[in-house]
């Protein structure tokens, strides 16, 4: 073989392991910026999943308390909302049947009627009229 072709299957080879050697190289960096890039999303995912989970909890917080508050009041056996209970011989005996009888509870406490809003403590009412002699 003549020198130029020695020289020219030496620039060959040369340019082929540079090639390689390239090659190899970017494959290396390409896999650590990968490597990289998977730290960072997962470090993304985190902190926004930590800061989502925060919003959602700082959202929820108040609306909690506030249930948490009308379950108390709940519990306390007292209904906030105002009721009717019924004159019978154990509560306001005097007031069966009676057409002034309003009783609502209001806020725990019951109005009796417009007379005696704590009712009547004898058997016999001065004010006790029949509920069907204002309807006729």
């Amino acid at each position: 073989m003549e020198n130029w072709q020695k020289d020219l299957l030496g620039i060959i080879e040369n340019v082929a392991e540079e090639v390689d050697r390239f090659f190899q190289g970017m494959t290396e960096a390409v896999d650590a910026l990968l490597e990289l890039s998977e730290e960072v999303t997962h470090q993304i995912q985190n902190t926004l999943a930590t800061e989502f989970d925060q919003y959602l909890y700082d959202l929820a917080e108040p609306i909690f308390e506030f249930y948490t508050e009308i379950e108390e009041i709940v519990m306390e056996g007292e209904q906030v909302f105002p009721y009717k209970e019924e004159a019978n011989l154990q509560k306001h005996p005097a007031c069966v049947g009676c057409n002034h009888y309003h009783g609502i509870v209001y806020d725990g406490n019951v109005l009796v009627c417009g007379m005696h809003p704590y009712g009547w403590e004898d058997a016999q009412c001065p004010d006790w009229e029949h509920e069907s002699a204002s309807r006729n």
